[in-house]
């Protein structure tokens, strides 16, 4: 057993602020749910609202756009858009690993520009030990693209195991470092990022894992949201005075959609993902309890973006998925065709189908928020956020309601671990943290909080104490109170315009400082390259 604790950090891939159980969904998680119960659970901590640039964030302790991941990991513009972690930022691996760590990953990366070749923007060259996981950020649970141990590619592997599962893989890998840590370097602290893609589409999961969420969601997405609701104020985590968002108004009423059969299985795989997802938790976590790791522990448990409106259209090609995005198999492990899109005809699950779950179903998973991933109101960065120490949190079970953001976390790691951040990597300047450690609010729900800026695809916001700026791009700029209204639905801008004009201004200095490139010049670069991907081309 060391002094300096360790640190399991996990990350979920496209979950909604509501799915899990101890935030109000309807998903079996009683592994989260005792993490939650014996630490503390934010309400109000915020993410980037997209896959790329919440990990950059996350890893670093800065904005996104700081790191060279401004949307994802393709060339789609210059400084802060490169789609390459830069070397202007350090890993929280490097940093504790040059302050005595060893490090491991196993899960999804995806801040790497090329998938096939190892870059200095790969795990090993980031500061980690050992890493096993995806250099892509999306792709088949049953075999995916990209699979890698170190710096081999090992896509052979699933092909040899017919029960291989990613988020299973994932799970046990983390568990088994944690168990060859112990044994090996039972002097030294550990630093283990776990991050799965589950729930991310596409829509796999197992038979018996689907069949457990059977009638679940029968009621449809309408009555589901309501009793969300209601949970939500029963457990704390919203204030009673707030009010449900409406149903997205692109989206039928559940008792006039059509496909209900359909419309249910994709919920039903969806839920079983994340349920998947929590055995593994639980794995983990008996892996350090084996190991009397548990005490000396700080488990971080989060999502990186709101839920996922993004349909896979039906009429989607192979060669979009497979040899543009390289996201996807052309043919399974069997030598089955893989139907691709969203029909309603084939059932998603098994390992010829590649589906997602669809707008109303990512609106419930959202509530009480509107909007989703990509967006930056609060159904786009709201994220369940779960903090378990039992060495250093004495108030069990525990909210905390003080707005954070993801650079946070990095600063939060060093305070807890007495890591020193550096000022240069491998000779070079390194920007300084944009984060401040959340150790004051793990004593108590009050913090001097600076302002929390956003920016994606030219949605913006920024929150200053209980005021919160955001623009839908390239709409005008909305103003609401989130003591009063957090699920943003009386638009105060016409009120206080003096607020807006002072609050733009500085969400203005904030993106140039932090280098963020207006939304009408990437489009214009994207146009130029081609660089497009099927669910947004309406964007350009």
């Amino acid at each position: 057993m060391t002094d300096k604790p360790n640190v399991l950090l996990i990350l979920n891939d496209d979950m909604g602020y509501s799915d899990i159980g101890c935030y109000g969904g309807e998903v079996n998680t009683p592994n989260l749910d005792e993490l939650a119960e014996n630490g503390l659970r934010m309400s109000q901590f915020y993410n980037t609202a997209r896959c790329s640039p919440s990990r950059a964030s996350l890893l670093t302790g800065l904005h996104p756009h700081q790191t060279g991941i401004g949307i994802l990991t393709y060339d789609t513009g210059p400084e802060g858009y490169a789609g390459d972690l830069n070397n202007e930022c350090v890993t929280m691996a490097e940093v504790l690993k040059d302050n005595g760590y060893k490090t491991y990953l196993s899960g999804k990366w995806h801040i790497a520009s090329n998938l096939n070749e190892p870059s200095d923007a790969w795990p090993l060259q980031r500061g980690f030990d050992h890493f096993y996981g995806t250099i892509i950020g999306a792709g088949s649970f049953y075999d995916p693209n990209t699979l890698t141990r170190g710096n081999e590619n090992i896509e052979h592997e699933p092909k040899e195991d017919k029960d291989f599962f990613y988020t299973d893989a994932i799970s046990d890998q983390a568990a088994e470092y944690i168990k060859e840590h112990t044994k090996n370097n039972p002097d030294t602290p550990f630093f283990q990022y776990v991050a799965y893609t589950a729930p991310h589409w596409p829509l796999h999961a197992h038979e018996e894992d689907i069949e457990t969420y059977k009638g679940r969601f029968d009621e449809g997405w309408d009555k589901l949201r309501e009793e969300r609701m209601q949970r939500l104020k029963d457990l704390g985590l919203i204030d009673s005075s707030w009010e449900l968002s409406a149903r997205d108004p692109s989206q039928p009423k559940w008792k006039q959609a059509e496909n209900k059969e359909w419309l249910l299985r994709c919920m039903e795989v969806y839920a079983a993902q994340i349920d998947r997802m929590d055995q593994g938790i639980g794995r983990i976590i008996d892996s350090l309890k084996e190991t009397n790791q548990l005490e000396n522990t700080v488990i971080i448990f989060l999502s990186d973006n709101g839920a996922c409106a993004e349909d896979i259209p039906d009429h989607v090609t192979a060669e979009e998925l497979v040899d543009q995005l390289q996201i996807a198999k052309r043919y399974t492990r069997s030598g089955e065709e893989v139907m691709f899109g969203n029909d309603p005809e084939i059932m998603p699950g098994p390992e010829n189908t590649y589906q997602s779950y669809g707008q109303a179903w990512a609106n419930l998973s959202n509530s009480p928020f509107r909007l989703y991933k990509h967006w930056v109101h609060e159904g786009g960065i709201a994220t369940p956020f779960i903090v378990h120490w039992p060495e250093g949190i004495e108030e069990k079970g525990s909210l905390r309601h003080t707005p954070a953001h993801l650079p946070d976390v990095m600063a939060t790691i060093i305070d807890m671990t007495g890591a020193e951040y550096p000022e240069t990597r491998k000779g070079e300047p390194v920007l300084p943290l944009e984060g401040q450690s959340m150790m004051p609010i793990f004593l108590q729900d009050s913090w001097d909080v600076k302002p929390l800026c956003w920016e994606h695809e030219g949605n913006a916001a920024i929150r200053i104490g209980k005021w919160k700026l955001v623009r839908d791009y390239p709409g005008d700029w909305e103003l609401y109170d989130m003591e009063k209204d957090r699920t943003e639905l009386h638009d105060l801008a016409d009120q206080y315009p003096d607020k807006v004009k002072e609050m733009s201004a500085e969400y203005e200095n904030w993106a140039e400082r932090c280098r963020v490139v207006p939304r009408e010049k990437i489009l214009e670069l994207m146009r130029e390259k081609g660089a497009a991907a099927f669910w947004e081309e309406e964007d350009l």
